[in-house]
């Protein structure tokens, strides 16, 4: 599994509204090792909580089957790829969002970030401003904005060249991988919350 920080609306979202668990959430790709120890507890729970919900997405049979759509170009990076494209669909879930929603929990979660900038992973803090400035968490909702988060992937890639293929699996594909997202981010969310209950009784 290559690990690349692709999926960052399904990790705000399920931070549940709680700042400390949002920040560890979204910088968690980008702590190593015994770092994360020098984080507070809460910022610690949301790096464990973003661990776990990787493994869980890993794991699920939808995941794997949208993956493999992606595979016979991508390879490695074909779960890199299906984290993106559920985030689309969670952007235009209606259950969840709507335009507006999504606007205000875009710039909510920005807010919230911005707050604990300095405490952040070099990295991270280095790609924040492209993040709240371009927006990504809104534009997931567009098709435009998935084709530019496959660019992006691409370039922080070791080997891969060309996002093309990737957007042509994605249209081709649209309506099987609306369907697999409906399988899998309702037991994603459900198994979220539950494993933040047990980190917080730890």
């Amino acid at each position: 599994m290559v690990n690349c920080s692709v999926n960052f609306l399904a990790h705000a979202y399920l931070s549940f509204d709680r700042p400390d668990i949002l920040a560890g959430n979204m910088i968690s790709d980008f702590v190593k090792g015994k770092k994360k120890f020098g984080y507070t507890t809460g910022i610690q729970k949301g790096i464990a909580l973003h661990r776990d919900i990787d493994a869980f997405t890993d794991e699920h049979p939808a995941t794997r089957a949208g993956a493999d759509l992606f595979r016979p170009v991508y390879r490695l990076y074909g779960p890199a790829f299906i984290d993106v494209t559920f985030d689309h669909f969670l952007a235009n879930d209606p259950g969840i969002f709507t335009e507006e929603s999504l606007f205000d929990f875009s710039q909510q979660v920005y807010q919230t970030l911005e707050r604990q900038y300095a405490i952040f992973p070099e990295k991270f803090q280095g790609m924040f401003p492209y993040m709240k400035s371009q927006n990504w968490l809104f534009f997931y909702r567009q098709r435009s904005g998935i084709a530019r988060s496959f660019e992006g992937l691409v370039r922080r890639s070791a080997w891969l060249t060309d996002s093309g293929p990737a957007f042509e699996i994605f249209e081709s594909h649209y309506t099987r991988l609306q369907d697999l997202y409906n399988q899998f981010f309702p037991a994603l969310k459900a198994y979220a919350a539950g494993r933040l209950l047990q980190l917080d009784g730890e």
